[in-house]
């Protein structure tokens, strides 16, 4: 996980009082899995979910499985669930979400990371096929050739784990991904930009 979205998860926690039951969908062993993160320090459990566990770390557990069905676990079993970088390579996320809802009990936080594509596009190609356009003879033909570069935003190339399926925009994670949750927050972060959003189950 990139150091950027691990604080901006540690704040967000922090500054919504995360803590109790924490489920981790797509959690990994290792320094950088949510669970460890600082603000979570306090939590009475702390269970982590991968497709390719189980794993036992000293602080908490993560059992192997698909978050499509989370049948193990009960309604309204945790007061917070975090996801990141996991819904992107999830052919049916829906089913995720549905399951995350699930499982979250009314006021829980649920925050989520995706990678987005960026509603800013690339100065650069703008400036530049600006400055073609005055190039005598050839300006115009390539600035028309080229001229879908200056409509160009940034994403996050591919990266399989096994599949890398989709992008998500800033609206699409607050009226989507976190449909009918309250005091939905979306930020934007780093570009390629990474989507980080919560909100509280009702």
């Amino acid at each position: 996980m990139h150091p950027v979205m691990f604080a901006a998860f540690d704040r967000l926690c922090r500054r919504r009082g995360a803590g109790g039951r924490v489920l981790e969908i797509g959690a990994l062993p290792g320094p950088d899995s949510l669970l460890n993160l600082p603000a979570l320090e306090g939590a009475t459990a702390k269970v982590g979910l991968s497709l390719d566990g189980p794993y036992r770390t000293a602080d908490f557990e993560i059992l192997q499985g698909n978050a499509n069905a989370m049948a193990w676990f009960a309604d309204a079993s945790f007061d917070a669930v975090l996801c990141n970088s996991v819904l992107e390579h999830d052919p049916r996320f829906w089913l995720t979400l549905a399951e995350i809802r699930r499982v979250a009990r009314a006021g829980a936080l649920i925050a989520i990371g995706v990678p987005g594509y960026g509603a800013r596009r690339l100065p650069l190609f703008g400036a530049a096929l600006g400055r073609l356009r005055g190039v005598p003879v050839i300006g115009p033909a390539l600035h028309r050739r080229f001229e879908w570069l200056s409509a160009a935003v940034p994403t996050l190339g591919p990266h399989d784990f096994p599949g890398d399926y989709y992008r998500f925009s800033a609206p699409a994670m607050a009226e989507i991904l976190l449909a009918g949750l309250r005091d939905v927050e979306v930020a934007e972060l780093m570009q390629p930009p990474r989507i980080l959003g919560s909100g509280v189950k009702p």
